[in-house]
């Protein structure tokens, strides 16, 4: 038995369960599927409405602009990271999934430095890189509160 198997049993008198790394593993793959799914949609998104004709503030336009197939892509993954997000909100805690999910925002101005050729000051990159470090420690903690601590 490891040293963190033994602490585990002092603490709980049991063995940490396979059922309970499942878990955390199924959980951890839900939270990379979301960040990607509203990454990428948001990038699809971006790029197609930069590509589309002015909307301004007419329905119409904007309707107009769901015709570009790049739009429909972020629309569609967008939709699937809704989902994703909500079956993930159903096991872990809010207060776990909003700021692991938070890496999105990473990944995005990643993406829309390198796809969409976005300026990014070092301010910005600053704040990113908080985020970062902010999502690395909730990450670090439990998905979910046991008996409702």
């Amino acid at each position: 038995m490891t040293a963190e198997q033994s602490s585990a049993v002092e603490l709980s008198g049991t063995l940490p369960s396979a059922s309970g790394r499942v878990s955390k593993i199924k959980t951890l793959s839900l939270v990379m599927a979301v960040v990607l799914l509203n990454s990428f949609g948001n990038l699809s998104l971006a790029w197609g409405m930069h590509h589309a004709d002015s909307v301004g503030t007419n329905p119409l336009g904007y309707l107009r602009a769901m015709l570009n197939p790049s739009v429909d892509l972020g629309i569609c993954l967008l939709i699937l990271w809704m989902l994703t997000r909500m079956a993930l909100l159903s096991w872990a805690d809010l207060s776990f999934v909003l700021p692991v999910t938070g890496s999105g925002y990473v990944l995005s101005a990643l993406l829309g430095k390198v796809f969409l050729h976005e300026a990014i000051s070092s301010f910005h990159w600053l704040g990113i890189f908080v985020i970062f470090i902010g999502t690395a420690m909730v990450g670090t903690t439990n998905q979910k509160t046991e008996n409702g601590a």
